[in-house]
């Protein structure tokens, strides 16, 4: 099964899905209350566990608070012009102050604990990832683009004080939305050896050096930058090894820290 290719089966849904591309130049048209009305309504109808709705959305509008989230992502200048910013927030505040408000450990006082753990975090996080997707895809029905943003996870003392995000939150996904001024081919995804049966599957040697050298075909810019020998490396330091990551993976130690400890 190559499932680079959309199959003989489509439909408007398929069809909305296999448009959508990550866009970060906006034409300056905003996005109107009915058509965030829609978008919102759609990622509220996004699976959840336990239908507890593990997340909360801030909807950034307040023009300095964009502009200091362009420079803590990353220096990501389009952000503070974007016309619609959403925030999803894994949420497990909402419901420890429902219990605190609640005598939950009359409930059954052997199964009581006090703090939330790693687990739940992981569990809001799947609920607020699953709503942000859903609300792209309804905006893309719209003809509204839209991008991710990945390091809002970066700089977490600040972000956190910056949207005064309690203990037991945690920045899962930052979006943004608006009307392209030029819609761009979507880019293709490598799908070899993406699909496992039943168990999990390493590449074997020859599969390494297979998969690198096609990467580098699909994706590789004309040229690699010096020292660069293929894909993967270009990867590694553009990616892995670079200054970003390390600070994302500073700052998510302190997130996950945080939340453990219940501490603002």
């Amino acid at each position: 099964m190559d499932v680079t290719k959309p199959g003989p089966l489509t439909n408007p849904t398929l069809e909305v899905i296999a448009r959508r591309s990550s866009t970060r130049t906006y034409d300056p048209t905003p996005v109107t209350a009915d058509e965030r009305q829609a978008i919102l309504h759609a990622a509220l109808r996004a699976p959840t566990g336990g239908n507890m709705v593990l997340y909360s959305v801030i909807d950034v509008e307040d023009p300095s608070i964009k502009e200091r989230l362009a420079v803590l992502c990353d220096d990501q200048p389009f952000i503070a012009t974007a016309p619609w910013v959403l925030l999803f927030v894994a949420d497990w505040q909402k419901w420890t102050d429902l219990f605190a408000a609640s005598p939950v450990a009359e409930v059954d006082a052997e199964a009581h604990r006090s703090a939330v753990g790693p687990g739940d975090l992981m569990l809001a996080c799947a609920d607020a990832i699953i709503a942000a997707q859903t609300a792209v895809i309804a905006a893309e029905s719209l003809g509204i683009e839209s991008c991710y943003i990945g390091d809002i996870i970066e700089n977490g003392e600040e972000v956190a004080d910056l949207l005064e995000l309690p203990a037991h939150t945690f920045p899962a996904a930052m979006v943004c939305f608006g009307r392209p001024r030029k819609r761009r081919e979507p880019i293709g995804r490598y799908g070899r050896n993406l699909i496992h049966r039943d168990r999990y599957r390493r590449m074997t040697d020859a599969e390494v050096a297979e998969v690198t050298r096609e990467l580098g075909e699909l994706h590789a810019p004309p040229g690699l930058p010096a020292g660069v020998t293929d894909y993967a490396q270009a990867v590694y330091r553009r990616k892995f090894a670079s200054a970003f990551m390390a600070e994302m993976n500073r700052s998510a130690a302190w997130w996950i820290d945080r939340w453990v400890r219940g501490e603002r």
